[in-house]
């Protein structure tokens, strides 16, 4: 008896929709992916240049800067910044972002990131 192999015609549609929505998926969720990274190096770009007597003030324009430069539609009042007991400069900052995919249906993720080690 001889088998056939291959691959049959709706097994190839089948896989190919998935394969197509997974594209889609990645292609919507990256940029928000970049800039969530954006946000970190900045916030510790804006630590490691922070001195011992640096304000929050000055702290949160050299993130406006930092973020000037990027694009990026985030706010340094979005920031948290406080100093922890060895007294370091910490940015903490978490925010939402809805992407949406199609119709109604929409992808909701909750970034978090801190410069603390």
């Amino acid at each position: 008896m001889k088998y056939q192999r291959g691959v049959a015609l709706s097994g190839l549609i089948f896989w190919g929709i998935v394969l197509v929505l997974v594209a889609v998926l990645g292609m919507k969720v990256t940029p928000s992916v970049i800039e969530y990274y954006k946000i970190l190096q900045g916030s510790k770009a804006v630590v490691a240049k922070a001195t011992p007597d640096s304000t929050v003030v000055e702290l949160r324009r050299s993130f406006d800067k930092y973020a000037e430069v990027d694009h990026l539609a985030f706010s340094s009042r979005d920031l948290e910044i406080y100093k922890d007991k060895r007294g370091q400069v910490v940015i903490e900052f978490a925010y939402e972002k809805r992407i949406p995919l199609f119709a109604n249906v929409s992808l909701l993720i909750d970034y978090k990131g801190t410069t603390a080690e």
